[in-house]
């Protein structure tokens, strides 16, 4: 870049601050102060989206033996998935109706990468409830099947393909972004609640200083001071 370039840049550089700075003048103390909360509030909820993006995914793989059951999937105590499934009886050799019972459900559930505690809950409607956990690590932009087997003898949870053992640190680094991403929401709907708090009070008091100088523009000034009476 040429000398001539940087300085030019520097000066339009130094123009724009000063136009902004004398608009930002302009604009009332408690005006500023509510963009900067705003701003603050908008910064807070972006950050804590960032953190808490799901990046992973637990892929549900269901066989079960009953005509219809209720299911419920809950990840580090959260439901995230509750649905019904219904069965039909086998047939043996595609023709002749057995008594035996089956169906399946293959659920998608995102989740947050790192380690988390799935716990399976199965309502039969002709039989006794099943819950069974397990836990896994997801890692980045990554996909786990989790088989679920629920029969009449039990309800049984493993995974399928390999399973990523994470660094000790892992789960440090997993429980500290949770939380600064809880701290953050906190923050961000706290101020977003003292901002509209602001409004409720100092907007009827705006209106109404408003429609009182509008009042007295259209009165005029011989309206709004009436002279004595003299008598004769």
């Amino acid at each position: 870049m040429s000398s001539e370039f940087i300085a030019e840049l520097r000066v339009k550089t130094v123009l724009l601050y000063e136009r902004a700075y004398r608009w930002t003048a302009r604009i009332p103390v408690k005006a500023r102060v509510v963009m900067g909360l705003f701003f603050v509030a908008a910064v807070l909820l972006a950050v804590h989206t960032a953190l808490t993006a799901k990046d992973a995914s637990l892929h549900l793989k269901l066989q079960h033996s009953f005509h219809t059951a209720q299911v419920l999937i809950w990840v580090d105590g959260d439901l995230a998935y509750s649905g019904r499934v219904a069965g039909s009886n086998k047939k043996r050799f595609g023709l002749i109706p057995t008594d035996s019972v089956q169906g399946s459900l293959s659920q998608i559930i995102p989740l947050r990468s790192g380690e988390h505690e799935v716990q399976v809950r199965i309502e039969p409607d002709d039989a006794t409830t099943q819950e069974d956990g397990i836990s896994g690590y997801f890692d980045h932009n990554s996909q786990r099947d989790l088989s679920v087997s629920a029969r009449q003898s039990g309800l049984s949870l493993s995974w399928q393909g390999t399973i990523n053992s994470p660094a000790e640190t892992s789960s440090g680094f997993e429980w500290l972004w949770r939380y600064a991403g809880s701290f953050l929401l906190t923050i961000g709907g706290s101020i977003v609640s003292a901002l509209t708090g602001f409004a409720i009070r100092e907007l009827p008091a705006r209106f109404h200083t408003s429609s009182d100088s509008a009042r007295k523009t259209e009165l005029g000034p011989q309206q709004l001071h009436h002279p004595k009476s003299v008598e004769d």
